[in-house]
């Protein structure tokens, strides 16, 4: 079992960053592949990143490609999202999510029924 907690959400006007953290218990933390995704106010969840478990290779979905930045910390149990140049349009409730096992391609990051736990969720809010 593993529980997951997000940290780091806020409000932010348009052009500015957040530090969005995800602790996680237990100690087998690096057999888990991690992901961040999102979701706006009647809109599906919708992929934003994700990380192998070793850090050693990251995917990105188009939104976030050249803004946003996917890390982990092994010895702390923790995955990151560094957001820059934030738009409005980022605004939604962000998760993190552990998937037991690897993620291989965009495609295996990007698919959330995958993931097997998933945190409660951190608002970040980007005004204009």
């Amino acid at each position: 079992q593993v529980q997951l907690v997000e940290s780091g959400g806020g409000l932010v006007q348009a052009g500015g960053s957040l530090r969005l953290s995800c602790a996680a218990s237990g100690r087998t933390f690096s057999s888990y592949a991690m992901g961040w995704f999102r979701q706006a106010p009647g809109k599906e969840r919708e992929f934003v990143a994700a990380i192998r478990r070793s850090g050693s290779s990251t995917y990105y979905a188009d939104s976030a490609k050249g803004r946003f930045t996917i890390s982990r910390d092994n010895a702390k149990n923790t995955v990151y999202l560094q957001m820059n140049s934030l738009k409005p349009e980022d605004t939604a409730v962000y998760y993190c999510a552990a998937k037991l096992g690897e993620v291989y391609s965009y495609y295996s990051g990007s698919y959330y029924p995958s993931y097997d736990y998933w945190g409660q969720g951190t608002q970040v809010t980007v005004s204009s």
